[in-house]
């Protein structure tokens, strides 16, 4: 019997602000920057934090200064801690729970993000040798993502991590296999012009692509993972089938109407300017 092609259901690791306690208002640190408007103390609530948890400038956050938050993605960790781990109760309500929830954000978004990677890669026609294998890592993430703030807290993430990457890493060689493209792992390619480079099924993790322009190139299935798109000109250029690309990638790179994405991803609202 055939197997019938694998659903490439992310939905569950997509932020829900609505069902979070705002922690990635409150939990990390910003620096007056580029990408932060003002200078603020991890554990301290942005000035912008409203009673509902909600940003009070959310419509306007590149207009006033904070295009950091912007590109922030907890992946859905936010709401799972909220609601899950700590059973509906927040820091502001139980400040007793505050240190405990913020320390546990870092932790949740790894394993959340490597779950939208294994989900990724699970479906993946050309990486049916490994499926058994993917499923089996991501069934122990979910497990590790379900356990309680105490274990969450003593977690190794960076340990595992390492070993995702390593699995996602033979996944992108069976995907890329027959026309495997030049290997440019942690490339330093800032502002480069790559128009006419041939980046088609290429190995770019890690890859440095601050400001590059990238116009109307053709990625084919390049692995994106980890790449820094940060203002990187994708005008005309397509994504389409491209391995491990997430939005806040996207979202702070730039764009426009004719960039093709993976079905999975949305085309940031500041791309209409370009």
């Amino acid at each position: 019997m055939t197997d019938l092609p694998l659903i490439d259901d992310r939905s569950h690791l997509r932020a829900d602000c609505s069902r979070c306690a705002g922690l990635c208002c409150v939990a990390p640190a910003f620096a007056a920057s580029a990408d932060f408007a003002i200078d603020k103390p991890a554990g301290q609530p942005c000035p912008n934090l409203r009673e509902d948890f909600r940003c009070g400038i959310h419509a306007e956050l590149r207009e006033r200064g904070f295009p950091g938050c912007t590109v922030f993605d907890c992946f859905g960790a936010g709401q799972r801690i909220t609601q899950e781990t700590f059973d509906g109760r927040s820091w502001r309500e139980a400040p007793e729970l505050a240190a405990a929830q913020f320390a546990v954000l870092p932790v949740m978004r790894q394993l959340h993000e490597a779950l939208w990677y294994l989900t990724e890669a699970l479906a993946l026609p050309a990486a049916a040798a490994l499926r058994g294998e993917i499923r089996r890592v991501l069934d122990e993430t979910e497990r590790l993502a379900a356990g309680s703030a105490a274990e969450l807290a003593t977690l190794d993430a960076g340990a595992h991590r390492a070993r995702v990457g390593e699995l996602l890493g033979r996944v992108s060689d069976l995907a890329r296999r027959d026309r495997r493209g030049p290997d440019r792992r942690n490339a330093d390619l800032m502002g480069a012009d790559l128009r006419r480079r041939d980046l088609r099924n290429a190995n770019l993790r890690g890859a440095y692509l601050i400001a590059a322009d990238l116009r109307g190139v053709d990625l084919g299935t390049a692995d994106l993972l980890g790449a820094d798109l940060r203002n990187a000109d994708l005008r005309d250029a397509d994504l389409s089938g491209t391995l491990f690309l997430t939005q806040p990638q996207l979202t702070a790179a730039r764009g426009g109407a004719k960039t093709r994405l993976p079905a999975v991803l949305q085309r940031p609202a500041h791309w209409k300017r370009w």
